[in-house]
């Protein structure tokens, strides 16, 4: 049976069924809900995640919630205040688990032969004289200076954690209330994980809340401006809802949660799900001007006769292209891979059978002046330019394009992997301020903890400890490390007289250690203890804390780390949050590469099949690698770096710019065999093939384009690399291959294979 007779008798079905499917998926979409958390990213077996949930079993679950304040001197008095009663609040607050601050610090000091632990701050100063004695002591005591409070004293921080099973939302709704409730003239600035999530999930949701209503209101104006008729705007838009509604439902159907990359999924159903019923309208529109007596029947017969084949496999090329996310190592860019593949699908089904069965029984339109004799768009006039130059200097635009290519591509030297996931936010985010602050003066935002096994209170492994602490403090980059050690050397301080070969040391006896820890219960809260040691000392955590800004600074700190580790039999655990990012961030460059290996050779491979000659895979691929190689030199030449969001980008650019080329292959196969040679071809084929072409991108990049007002960089740097990917492959697509074209004048496009038959104009 064939397309036209199918598309009849079937008519009211095609219509009904996907409208049920459609109103079905509506049922999961209302249990769709995000998960903010970045390191859900990953799968359970990664051994960072593995040694981090090994630590949370000994020592809990702790994930440090960072409150900055700011100020000229953080000691005066109102400043104080204000941060004294927002520690006290925090600290009976039920939502809370543990407060540390410069109220919660110990000061631990020798008086009078005798240990004293006293909190680093007694007393609000209420003189120059109290406050300058308070500063001295503060600048005494290493477990609060450049701890809690900087060396310049313009910066002070609380340091708290949640309750178990209270929620990110929960707990930053009770902190933002109480800095609300306790207001000042000191600027504050949090940090986090939780806070990461927090803000993720705030942002997500507005963004699919305004980004999607956004996309679909500009594409409507567009597709009417390119269209000037109802039918060009309501056909390919109602494919779009239709497919979106698909998309994010089959998310909580298949139980995956909406990550933050799921944001883009609408984007691009936007952006994709119209391509292939823009070009039926557009054919619609080229058939109804140049054949005025024929019927709508006949209209949508002969398009769906010429474009059927060239839409289903563009269609395929896209869902393989996107199919290369499946092989990505984090999970949300397989979920995506696997979600979007299924939705651009059922927006391919749509255009081709949905569409023409709404055609058929409507009014045609006025003939459109694009495609008679009237005044020519801006587009016509650009394309009828891109077929001048290809035709009559190929071989200078190759050279152009090959020369921008290697100068573009030249940046790839200097492309770096994201490993700060604070840089997803604006610039002037508070967690990019506070992760600043942190790193200039708090030592640093990423933690590494060493775990030591076996009696800790033997002084061979506290003395390792002590030994791990001053070796690391020499490397570039870390700035504080603590453990039980350190608290022993401090209360050796105390005890003894700065003469005695005691003093500010580790003692070579389990006894003595003993008896010093003994001291500190005497006069301190034994549960001090409890976030370095377990109870019956026989774990204990070394704490390294330090900055790095990419991958050769983290590596630099982790492999100094091991290296001691390695050779430290006591020392048998390294975990961190950061070892968790930069596995994601390895994650993201190993599922780059997949992604971009398999994409390239399914799509090369099927060109190969559709136009039967492993020439057409070859040149079809050159809009891909040129478009590719330019947009990684360009991440490098502007310093983008690598992260969640743009290690989708090859899968998806590959998926949708190589349409452009098949349906241009297409149209000159038709064109040629007509009788007409390579540069008549060419011509015809820019003016009308070529108009559904630009539009077709134009309508993507649009669609893409709503993502520079989310409020993520993240989303904003995709945005800006997909639409410079986008237009490399339509210049590609309308300038570069044609000229190929012209030189090569390829074989495969002289065939008369089975699967072209036209009729003649």
């Amino acid at each position: 049976m064939k397309t036209n007779e199918f598309i009849t008798r079937y008519r009211r079905w095609l219509i009904i069924v996907p409208v049920i499917i459609t109103l079905l998926m509506l049922i999961p979409l209302s249990r769709a809900k995000i998960n903010p958390d970045l390191m859900d990213y990953l799968p359970d077996d990664i051994e960072a995640n593995i040694n981090n949930e090994r630590l949370e079993e000994i020592f809990g679950k702790f994930e440090p919630i960072l409150i900055i304040f700011k100020s000229d001197d953080v000691l005066e008095s109102k400043t104080l205040n204000r941060i004294y009663q927002i520690n006290n609040e925090l600290i009976y607050s039920e939502l809370v688990d543990d407060v540390m601050s410069l109220f919660e610090t110990k000061y631990i000091r020798g008086e009078d032969g005798a240990m004293l632990v006293d909190p680093a701050i007694k007393f609000l100063p209420e003189n120059d004289d109290e406050r300058e004695q308070l500063r001295q002591e503060l600048v005494d005591n290493p477990l609060a200076y450049e701890l809690m409070v900087s060396d310049d004293f313009k910066y002070t921080s609380i340091i708290l954690s949640a309750n178990e099973g209270v929620s990110d939302e929960e707990i930053f709704d009770f902190i933002l209330t109480t800095l609300d409730d306790n207001p000042g003239n000191e600027e504050v600035y949090l940090n986090g994980l939780p806070y990461l999530r927090y803000e993720v999930q705030s942002m997500a949701t507005r963004d699919i809340a305004i980004l999607m209503p956004l996309g679909l209101i500009i594409m409507l104006i567009f597709l009417y401006l390119s269209f000037k008729e109802r039918r060009g705007v309501l056909l390919p838009f109602t494919v779009v809802v239709m497919s979106i509604i698909l998309a994010i439902g089959l998310m909580p159907l298949l139980g995956y949660d909406l990550s933050l990359v799921a944001v883009l999924i609408p984007i691009m159903m936007i952006a994709i799900a119209n391509n292939y019923g823009v070009h039926i309208v557009a054919r619609y529109q080229e058939l109804n001007a140049k054949n005025p007596d024929w019927t709508m029947v006949q209209i949508v017969t002969e398009a769906l006769k010429q474009l059927s084949k060239p839409i289903l496999l563009t269609g395929l090329t896209t869902i393989i292209g996107v199919m290369g996310l499946i092989v990505h190592i984090m999970l949300p860019a397989k979920q995506m891979g696997i979600v979007s593949s299924i939705a651009i699908g059922f927006a391919l089904v749509l255009s081709l059978l949905f569409i023409p069965a709404i055609m058929i029984k409507m009014k045609k339109g006025k003939p459109i002046k694009a495609y008679t004799k009237g005044k020519k768009s801006i587009v016509d006039k650009l394309l009828k330019w891109s077929a001048s130059i290809a035709i009559n200097n190929p071989r200078r635009v190759i050279y152009i394009f090959v020369s921008f290519m290697i100068l573009a591509g030249l940046g790839i030297t200097r492309l770096q992997v994201s490993i700060n996931l604070e840089k997803m936010m604006p610039k002037k985010h508070s967690l990019r301020i506070s992760t600043d602050i942190a790193n200039d003066k708090f030592g640093g935002t990423k933690n590494i903890n060493v775990l030591f096994e076996g009696e800790i209170m033997e002084p061979e492994i506290m003395q390792t400890m002590d030994r791990f602490e001053t070796q690391l403090k020499e490397v570039d980059g870390v700035g504080n490390v603590t453990s039980l050690a350190s608290v022993i050397r401090i209360i050796s301080q105390s005890l003894n007289e700065p003469d005695s070969e005691y003093y500010d040391k580790i003692p070579d006896s389990r006894q003595a250690i003993a008896q010093y820890i003994e001291f500190y219960s005497m006069s301190g809260d034994p549960e001090d203890f409890e976030k370095l040691v377990d109870f019956d000392y026989t774990k204990a955590i070394l704490n390294i804390q330090f900055a790095a800004n990419n991958m050769e600074e983290f590596n630099r700190v982790e492999h100094a780390i091991r290296d001691m580790v390695n050779e430290t039999p006591s020392a048998t655990l390294v975990a961190g949050q950061c070892l968790v990012e930069k596995e994601m961030a390895n994650a993201i460059v190993k599922g780059q590469v997949y992604s971009l290996i398999f994409a390239l050779l399914a799509i090369a491979l099927l060109l190969w099949i559709i136009f039967r000659a492993l020439s057409a895979g070859l040149m079809g691929s050159i809009p891909l690698l040129v478009t590719l190689i330019c947009n990684f030199g360009l991440m490098g030449w502007f310093g983008f770096q690598l992260d969640i969001g743009n290690s989708l980008l090859s899968s998806i650019a590959i998926g949708i710019g190589v349409d452009y080329t098949i349906h241009l292959f297409w149209r000159l196969k038709y064109e040629l065999n007509l009788g007409r040679n390579y540069a008549e071809a060419i011509q015809n084929t820019l003016a009308t093939t070529g108009r559904g072409i630009a539009i077709n991108a134009i309508s993507v990049i649009i669609g893409f384009a709503v993502l520079f007002f989310s409020g993520m960089m993240i989303l904003k740097t995709f945005a800006f690399l997909i639409i410079f990917s986008l237009l490399m492959c339509l210049l590609c697509a309308l300038i570069l291959v044609p000229a190929i074209t012209i030189i090569t004048e390829p074989k495969f496009l002289l065939k008369n294979g089975k699967s072209i038959n036209f009729i003649k104009e």
